[in-house]
């Protein structure tokens, strides 16, 4: 009985104590130290050969260099223009199949579904009402595309760019592969970041740009314009999953200039230079080595060599593309996997975000 009252006693003075300290204090909140990379692809046709170099390529290297990468099909973006819902629908599993096939690896990244992930679309609202309308309408690509649209461009149009600055931030992510088209969007994740953090606090991380080593791959037809998929000159591009022959009748019809000796002259030989890009690009070698090692060669056999290089970058890709398209129940797991992921990761970061914001 003693012993038990002792015990008591001892309890007592132990709660009384804790009273008078009070609550433990809360630790300081850490800054985030993960390296987050994150980038985007719309499911609008098969990738062609500028998309690879300029980004597919680089993308699977990242996987080895940073801890977490986030590589997203953005269904919602290819809807500012109008859509055939049972193509995109189709669309989308053909571009899974096309990036599993050039080297994604859902074990070391996360491949997804923008659509799938609703905290996408949330953040972009928040971010959209913090965005005033003459920077929207002062971009590059708007001003492009709407001239193009005339009076037919579309809200969603001028505010994709916001949706595009949600994706990135609602990973907190710290990287971002771009092309050279893109740094003013860039520009805007990083204002809108900025933004953010001035009303509410420190909370997004700034993205910095990775730039793509490789330069834009010109269109076969007109070597001052980029290769673009919506080109009318079928000519023009080269897609990932063109046959042999296709490729070859695409580089012989190519547009180089009267001058039949191969050199790396941008400025005044683009087209041959653009052969000479792609040349250097697909096979790993610089582009001395393949100047030097075209001497004496004329364009036209020049161009069918290049062709060669292209048929055998994607020959092993092509036939794992067709092999991956057969099985849909495979893609759309893969997806839904993936988009399971990335949620585990939005979900937090946009908790804290609503709570920042003022609602419940």
């Amino acid at each position: 009985m003693a012993l038990c009252s002792v015990r008591k006693a001892r309890e007592c003075w132990s709660f009384i104590r804790a009273l008078h300290k009070g609550p433990a204090a809360t630790p300081a909140p850490q800054k985030d130290s993960v390296e987050r990379v994150f980038s985007g692809i719309q499911p609008t046709g098969i990738p062609h050969l500028g998309n690879y170099l300029g980004a597919i390529e680089s993308w699977v290297k990242l996987q080895e260099e940073y801890d977490t990468v986030l590589y997203s099909i953005v269904d919602f973006h290819s809807i500012t223009i109008p859509q055939d819902p049972s193509v995109l629908q189709q669309s989308i599993l053909d571009m899974t199949a096309v990036l599993l096939a050039c080297g994604i690896n859902p074990e070391k990244s996360i491949l997804f579904q923008q659509s799938q992930v609703s905290e996408h679309t949330q953040l972009s609202w928040i971010l959209t009402c913090m965005v005033r309308l003459p920077r929207l309408q002062h971009l590059h690509q708007w001003k492009a595309k709407a001239a193009r649209q005339k009076h037919d461009g579309t809200v969603g149009l001028l505010t994709y760019p916001v949706l595009q600055a949600a994706d990135i931030l609602c990973y907190k992510s710290t990287h971002v592969p771009v092309g050279e088209d893109q740094v003013q969007h860039m520009e805007l994740v990083q204002d809108l970041a900025r933004s953010f953090n001035q009303k509410y606090g420190e909370f997004f991380p700034l993205p910095k740009s990775i730039l793509t080593s490789m330069k834009k791959v010109k269109s076969l037809r007109d070597p001052s314009a980029k290769m673009s998929k919506s080109d009318p000159d079928k000519l023009a591009t080269v897609g990932i999953t063109d046959s042999p022959e296709e490729i070859v009748q695409k580089f012989r019809k190519a547009v180089t200039d009267f001058t039949s000796e191969v050199t790396y002259e941008p400025e005044s030989r683009a087209g041959v230079s653009n052969m000479v890009a792609i040349h250097a690009a697909v096979s790993g070698l610089s582009v001395e080595e393949v100047v030097r090692s075209s001497a004496g060669m004329d364009t036209a056999r020049y161009k069918l060599l290049v062709a060669d290089a292209v048929i055998e970058k994607f020959a092993p890709i092509r036939s794992e593309i067709e092999k991956l398209k057969m099985d849909k129940d495979h893609l759309k797991k893969v997806l839904h996997v993936g988009s399971a992921k990335a949620k585990e990761l939005a979900y937090p970061v946009f908790e804290q975000v609503k709570k920042l914001v003022g609602i419940l």
